[in-house]
């Protein structure tokens, strides 16, 4: 009776991986992913840095996505009108040498950085650094924004690993160490709390009420562990099997001591290619003959690897540099969906968690201090663009652009955007470029012939 209930129920589920019996027993699963990040992320960040720092493919990952992501730095736009955008951007890039409050590198550096550290650690936090009307920005470890501290407030505020939420859950704070989490600094750090404007928390939100990022390297880690552990296994094994020596056996009993390191009746070490080894009279040696390295292997290394670009969400070829497999059509439509990804990131967590804080923050200062004759509201709307893409085909893609431009299907702001230039910088130098030849008496051809490709055939009839 209890087998007959047992089978009717499970036989109400729709959905096959849904099931009970041997073969569901054997799938694994999340039920509440909130509590599965803020038990792992510690140690999948930790994971995540020893892989970035070992292992090769791991390192290749890691500054594909940082070279995708932020390139030579994602510069700001003001969309003020004529004069006051000029303006803006001239202080904004000037601005940029002095933004990191460590004096280590530019805004763009940092830029690199905190992508750097949200692939590997799954989040970066960044700081604000007023000086006066002056601001600059501190990029700090994430491991100082205290993942220990939950707690319920008196003032009905709630801590979740070191972040405060108000009664309606909106993020009011951060409670920060100063000084990274090092032995030399264990007895010695503070914690602060920072208000929530004062601080940047960039990371990718993959849960509703996610508090804490999570390593991107989280679906690989366990590959890139296991194909470390087989290519060492690989390697040794060619180490081994390229060790040439011959074996000398003495008919009279005399023989020369084996060399290396006796442990009991083993000798540990000492051999090394083209090594002649005296045995002693009726002595042996043998070695285990493994299986040679065949296409299948090298075959499953590919997978392998693949699986890992498909886990960190990179084409193949950006992460293991290989590209003897790749055509035209190919690279072409793995690059634009690459693309689509990339721009979705840039705009939905760079643009949006970092770069616009960091405008609005130093447009509001530049207006207040006197230094930009404006509003607040007029120098705050700004637009990111982001670094040039390069094309895999240009005399096609710059065809198609022109052609765009011309149809009224894209501006010509748009198009000297998506080259990552800014366009009244571009204006500027087209005139003066223009004006220096004039002077000189120099003249340009500055428009392309028209593409024709049955140029022959007309040539001909005329």
């Amino acid at each position: 009776m209890f087998k007959r209930l047992k089978k009717l129920l499970s036989g109400t589920r729709s959905y096959q991986a849904a099931q009970g019996g041997r073969r569901g027993s054997a799938m694994r699963t999340m039920h509440h992913p909130l509590q599965s990040i803020a038990a792992s992320r510690g140690t999948l960040a930790a994971r995540a840095r020893y892989l970035a720092a070992n292992n090769p493919l791991a390192a290749s990952g890691v500054e594909a996505w940082v070279s995708a992501l932020v390139g030579t730095g994602v510069k700001g736009q003001a969309k003020a009108g004529a004069p006051l955008r000029g303006i803006l951007n001239d202080a904004f890039e000037n601005w940029t040498d002095e933004a990191d409050a460590d004096g280590l590198t530019d805004f763009y550096g940092q830029q690199a950085l905190i992508a750097r550290r949200v692939v590997i650690d799954g989040e970066a936090v960044a700081i604000f650094v007023q000086d006066g009307d002056r601001i600059s920005i501190r990029v700090v470890e994430a491991e100082q924004l205290d993942a220990s501290y939950t707690a319920s407030l008196i003032n009905g505020n709630v801590v979740v690993q070191g972040v405060e939420h108000d009664a309606e859950g909106k993020r009011v704070a951060f409670h920060i160490f100063d000084k990274p989490a090092s032995m030399d600094f264990a007895s010695m750090r503070k914690r602060t709390r920072y208000p929530a404007s004062e601080v940047m928390h960039v990371f990718r939100r993959e849960v509703p009420g996610q508090v804490r990022g999570i390593s991107w390297f989280a679906p690989v880690i366990v590959r890139l562990n296991d194909l470390d552990g087989w290519r060492d296994a690989q390697m040794v094994r060619q180490r081994m099997a390229a060790m040439l020596a011959g074996f000398i056996v003495s008919t009279d009993g005399s023989a020369e001591p084996g060399e290396g390191d006796q442990s009991g009746s083993t000798v540990v070490g000492g051999w090394e290619p083209g090594t002649l080894q005296y045995l002693e009279p009726g002595q042996d040696i043998r070695f285990s003959d493994p299986a040679k390295i065949g296409a299948e292997v090298i075959d499953f290394a590919d997978i392998t690897e693949r699986e890992i670009a498909v886990g960190l969400g990179l084409p193949d070829y950006l992460l293991s540099g290989d590209l003897s497999d790749v055509n035209y059509s190919s690279i072409r439509a793995g690059m634009v969906e690459f693309r689509r990804r990339v721009e979705a990131l840039q705009h939905g967590l760079l643009a949006f968690q970092f770069l616009r804080p960091v405008w609005r923050r130093w447009a509001t200062l530049e207006v207040l201090s006197g230094r930009v004759e404006a509003t607040v509201a007029d120098a705050l709307p700004v637009s990111w663009i982001t670094p040039k893409v390069h094309w895999v085909d240009p005399a096609k893609d710059v065809r198609a652009e022109i052609e765009a431009v011309a149809a009224g299907l894209m501006s010509r702001r748009e198009a000297v955007a998506a080259r990552g230039i800014d366009i009244e910088q571009l204006d500027a130098e087209i005139a003066a470029d223009n004006a220096r030849a004039a002077s000189l008496g120099l003249t340009f051809s500055t428009t392309p012939p028209a593409a024709n490709d049955n140029q022959p055939a007309a040539q001909a009839a005329a």
